[in-house]
């Protein structure tokens, strides 16, 4: 078997799909893009198809993020019986192809596609494949090799990033911060009208969940832990908080084994609230995805929650917030988008992802927008992604126009709160302030980890970023130093020295990336090949 993600490159406009507007990069694309040469730089890999290689007993070779001409020399060097892409909507044009080329030089494999392009309806009419699988690959693999379709779930040792760059240098993984990816569950309950993830995976009330229970999750992070030395999880899950008795059964096997260890979580306000802080710092979560929305939108996970005040609260507590708002929501005109952005931009959030209104093939909101005729049925597929325009007819806002409040919200969240690498900073230091002498050993020992970054090197990028915002964005630079002096007064060791030495290097490393690239440079991801019982 051959298990492929879409072909690159990616960070371009070409025949098949690929967009520069729309980088094979999570956070360039729709969190830190208007931050210059502090936007977070970095690429994932294809978790779902390295979740599948790892369930199947077939030999397979996994290809992940290949060129046009190594998908071809796969193809012909290898006789492989079946060959699954998998992609997504914007890619269909890259999926279309690589059925050709399947059907070109490998005409006797079966062709098997899946992932959200599978949501497209009659998909099945626009690709040359044999199989069309939508929601969870797993068990349909499995039972289309007559593997048990019911055995235990086997979890990959699955790196969360690579290819980390910041202010226009390499950097360690994941920043010095790398993580390690768990994934619980697909799919998310709550059903948000909007959800393509939910959607995918049966829509609301539904989700498919891998893992039950606290103890299967401790035995897999103890052996990724074991596997790749990593303490930090990314728990791939679309509402992690939500299932609490499996997370509080989590916490217990941590606390009895003395796992200091560090999630990223993504939940929903109202989850969040199940929980008191205490609980979620002893379970280890460092960082929370919320969807804020927008005001008035009447989601049932954000029922009164003010999401300012929660994220000042988890903030207070060491706990960075990922904050994600929604720009063309039906109550938006442009009477009152301004005010709409600036609420957003007052949660002074870690970071802040913003995302167009848009209505993507397969989710309940695109068929309401089809029922109602307000569809534009011109728009190329490779543009509906969030970060461009309107792919239908907003009752207030121009299509043209919706970009140009797009931009006006990132930029305006950089403007107002500064680099999401400052923000960050400043709450793993609030975070170490409150519990460096908490009575809990794994409490103090994750806060202490935490805060030897900001001893270690993190205090250098400050110093760059106090002079290099010095004259465009005074307020910010200010913030930058005096969070700087406070850390070089209060953790001591080299910061002072290292700050001084480092910055300088950064500083010019910045304003040469800046000049060069000013919408950020063209960044592709490398090439992986895996194989599994070869």
């Amino acid at each position: 078997m051959l298990l492929t993600s879409v072909f690159g490159p990616f960070a371009r406009d070409d025949e098949f799909g690929s967009r520069a507007i729309n980088p094979l990069e999570l956070y360039h694309n729709q969190v830190t893009r208007a931050q210059g040469p502090f936007s977070l730089r970095m690429h994932h890999r294809s978790w779902g198809i390295m979740l599948i290689q790892e369930n199947i007993s077939a030999r397979s070779t996994l290809l992940d993020f290949p060129t046009r001409e190594r998908f071809i020399e796969e193809l012909t060097a290898n006789a492989y019986d079946v060959v699954g892409i998998s992609g997504i909507i914007v890619n269909i044009g890259k999926v279309r192809e690589m059925c050709r080329l399947v059907r070109l030089h490998s005409p006797k494999s079966v062709i098997v596609v899946g992932g959200h392009v599978a949501a497209i309806p009659g998909v099945e009419r626009m690709l040359d494949a044999d199989h069309v699988v939508k929601g969870e690959g797993i068990r349909w693999f499995r039972e289309f090799l007559g593997d048990p379709v019911d055995a235990p779930i086997a979890h990959p040792a699955i790196p969360s990033s690579f290819g980390f760059r910041l202010m226009g240098l390499k950097a360690p993984r994941g920043g010095g911060d790398p993580a390690a990816t768990i994934i619980p569950s697909v799919g998310c309950p709550m059903g948000c009208n909007f959800c393509t993830t939910s959607s995918f995976f049966g829509g609301k009330g539904h989700f498919v969940n891998f893992f039950h229970t606290g103890k299967e999750l401790f035995d897999i992070m103890c052996e990724v832990e074991r596997k790749l030395e990593e303490r930090t999880f990314f728990m791939m899950d679309e509402n992690f908080l939500l299932y609490k008795k499996r997370a509080l059964d989590l916490l217990d096997h941590m606390k009895r084994e003395g796992k200091a260890w560090s999630m990223f979580v993504f939940s929903s306000a109202n989850a969040i609230r199940q929980y008191d802080m205490r609980q979620l710092v002893e379970l280890g979560v460092s960082w929370v995805w919320m969807g804020f929305e927008s005001p008035s939108s009447g989601y049932v996970k954000l029922k009164d929650t003010d999401t300012i005040a929660l994220t000042r609260e988890l903030q207070s507590h060491g706990i960075r917030v990922q904050g994600s708002t929604i720009v063309g929501m039906e109550h938006h005109t442009p009477e009152n988008m301004r005010s709409q952005i600036e609420h957003a931009v007052a949660h002074d959030a870690d970071c802040h992802q913003f995302m167009l209104y848009t209505p993507v093939p397969g989710t309940p909101l695109h068929a309401d927008m089809e029922a109602q005729g307000r569809m534009l049925n011109d728009i190329d597929l490779a543009d509906i992604h969030g970060q461009y325009k309107f792919n239908f007819k907003h009752e207030h806002i121009e299509r043209d126009d919706s970009k140009s409040w797009l931009d006006l919200a990132f930029q305006r969240d950089f403007d107002a709160n500064g680099p999401s690498l400052l923000r960050m900073m400043r709450t793993i230091f609030e975070g170490w302030r409150r519990y460096r002498q908490d009575g809990d050993a794994r409490v103090r020992a994750r806060f202490k980890a935490e805060a030897s970054k900001l001893r270690e090197g993190y205090g250098a990028a400050l110093w760059a970023m106090e002079r290099y915002l010095r004259h465009s964005n005074a307020p910010i630079s200010a913030r930058a130093r005096v969070l700087r002096l406070e850390i070089e007064r209060e953790l001591g060791g080299l910061s002072w020295a290292i700050d001084r030495l480092v910055g300088p290097v950064l500083l010019w490393s910045a304003r040469r990336e800046a000049a060069a690239f000013p919408a950020g440079r063209p960044l592709e991801p490398q090439t992986f090949v895996d194989r599994r019982n070869w």
